[in-house]
């Protein structure tokens, strides 16, 4: 990076950090640390639940995974709005009116302890991972512009979250979110026009558009049913609404953002504007990576965008043949674009037959060159290749800034709800007599444990592809179980203790099941490990047994 892009940078985060620790003052009580004093107006709630999602794996590899796979990854998110109306209306009052701490505090209230502790443990154990995840993000970032090493990164970002969740809470993370979603649509939008803008000067906007819908990146519908597709209308309804049910109702990182709010009404006002707004923001973010794709068609792009993987490649016999193939099938498809724009008729249909074929040919080298590297996927160094080497000076910081940012929001998030669930759900149990500034001194150094957790995670990152992918794929190993528990506690009155307890236990164990042993998207995972958990839980539930505990709690 250049001076004026370090500079940049830095402003952006120095006033980002002081930004939040200052508003964050006076937090010198559990519930201050913890919730906020349950002071947060709906917009904050709602703009720090949006930039909790849009973490730095949002712009590295969401853009990405358009530029390779198109816009139907969008489809994840159709079923997202119904999920958010019925939170709204059931989780929110029902967590409200308890006067929770955590989701998983209510369990113990509506069933018992045991069932409380083992969905608090997965909920550790899979939101650590997530945590992990997130927290490698920027290490890409830095691997890339600067050849620093992503471990070496990782525990930098890893220190700057611990210090920065352990001295403001959960106050200071939301605040610093408010300002970091406005920058990021801003970053987003300003890297859009650029892209579109150093397009070659005949080629317009919906040229663009067009080129990109040849080589198949402008799907975001995709209608017919396969089991084994990962995005499709279906799975996006269906699965992608039983996984939003599970990450906003049942996932403390998310129940956490919405308990802060001021009242129920500000609480589901934060929800309902999330489900407005998510998908049309989703879809241009992929939009940008499928104006990238259109970008490099004029440009030739490196054969791999990973670095490391090109050196590799390159230090193998063969990777000339590879680098000649992938060059001439460039050009091949920057001629045919260009002549498929002007074409009409069976002209324009011939000149398109022969851009997908060169597309192919270019897919074809690319695979060549990742069986000489030994990899697979570079989707999460496409957007920062693209960033780093033709955005203008300032620019390039403010996007990595921005990337940065919401590495450390969204983790830093994630480790304050591990701290608050280890804390409130396990820790307070074995010292129930504990005084507040014992709790809080306790959630202080559980802060220090997670980060520190995160960051030993990590080091996994680079074999997951990726990143937008195996995030949601590790929620989906285990939010079936999470969701099943909580439409028993919340619907079915003769649920018991030991039904709910076992019927989790038989969830996850039919989720590992499909991951292991079928093909199915990890989108149904969700689907039929809440079903499971349901149905095992009535089966096993005693109907006198289970409306006595119902009416205790």
């Amino acid at each position: 990076m250049r001076p004026l892009d370090w500079a940049v940078m830095a402003v952006w985060l120095i006033y980002l950090i002081s930004y939040g620790l200052y508003r964050a003052r006076g937090s010198t009580s559990t519930h201050s640390f913890l919730l906020g004093g349950k002071t947060m107006p709906w917009y904050a709630v709602a703009l720090s639940i949006m930039a909790t999602q849009a973490s730095a794996i949002t712009f590295i590899s969401t853009t990405g995974q358009s530029y390779v796979d198109g816009m139907r990854f969008v489809q994840f998110y159709f079923g997202l709005p119904l999920a958010m109306i019925l939170i709204s209306m059931t989780a929110v009052p029902i967590f409200h009116r308890a006067n929770v701490y955590t989701a998983y505090e209510y369990l113990e209230k509506r069933f018992d302890r045991k069932t409380r502790y083992l969905v608090s443990l997965i909920f550790l154990f899979q939101r650590g991972l997530g945590a992990g995840i997130a927290l490698y993000a920027p290490s890409v970032v830095l691997s890339v512009i600067m050849g620093w090493s992503e471990q070496a990164t990782t525990i930098i970002m890893g220190v700057l979250v611990i210090l920065f969740t352990t001295t403001g809470g959960v106050k200071a993370i939301t605040w610093a979110d408010v300002q970091q979603m406005m920058m990021i649509l801003s970053g987003l939008a300003l890297a859009l026009v650029i892209a579109v803008a150093m397009l070659p000067g005949e080629v317009s906007l919906g040229d663009a558009v067009r080129l990109a819908g040849a080589a198949g990146r402008v799907n975001p519908v995709v209608t017919e049913f396969n089991w084994n597709d990962r995005y499709n209308l279906w799975s996006g309804l269906i699965g992608g609404m039983f996984l939003a049910l599970a990450y906003f109702g049942t996932d403390q990182s998310q129940v956490q953002r919405y308990l802060t709010g001021r009242s129920i009404a500000q609480s589901r006002l934060s929800l309902i504007f999330n489900a407005a707004a998510k998908i049309p923001m989703q879809f241009f973010i992929l939009f940008i990576g499928a104006m990238v794709f259109v970008f490099f068609v004029f440009r030739l792009p490196p054969v791999l965008f990973q670095p490391a993987d090109l050196a590799r490649a390159e230090s193998k016999p063969g990777f000339t043949e590879v680098r000649q193939k992938f060059e001439a099938a460039h050009e091949a498809r920057r001629q045919a674009a260009f002549h498929f724009l002007k074409a009409e008729g069976t002209d324009r249909d011939a000149f398109l037959g022969i851009y997908r074929g060169a597309q192919k040919e270019l897919d074809s080298a690319r695979k060549e060159a990742f069986a000489l590297a030994g990899s697979s996927n570079d989707t999460n160094y496409i957007f920062l290749s693209f960033v780093t080497k033709y955005l203008p000076a300032g620019v390039v910081g403010l996007i990595v800034a921005v990337i940065f940012a919401a590495a450390m929001s969204t983790s830093s998030g994630e480790v304050n709800s591990l701290a608050t669930v280890t804390i409130m759900d396990l820790y307070r149990a074995v010292r129930p007599q504990a005084s507040d500034t014992h709790l809080l001194l306790a959630s202080r150094l559980a802060t220090v444990f997670w980060g520190a957790y995160a960051v030993a995670f990590a080091s996994f990152g680079s074999r997951l592809g990726s990143l937008i992918e195996a995030v949601n794929i590790v929620g989906s190993l285990f939010y079936g179980g999470m969701l099943g528990v909580f439409v028993l506690a919340f619907y079915v009155k003769r649920a018991t203790s030991n039904g709910a307890f076992l019927g989790v236990l038989a969830g996850e164990a039919a989720i590992f099941y499909c991951y292991w042993f079928t093909g199915i998207s990890f989108l149904w995972y969700n689907v039929v490990g809440a079903l499971t958990v349901i149905l095992v839980a009535i089966l096993l539930s005693r109907p006198d047994a289970a409306a006595r505990r119902y009416s205790d709690a």
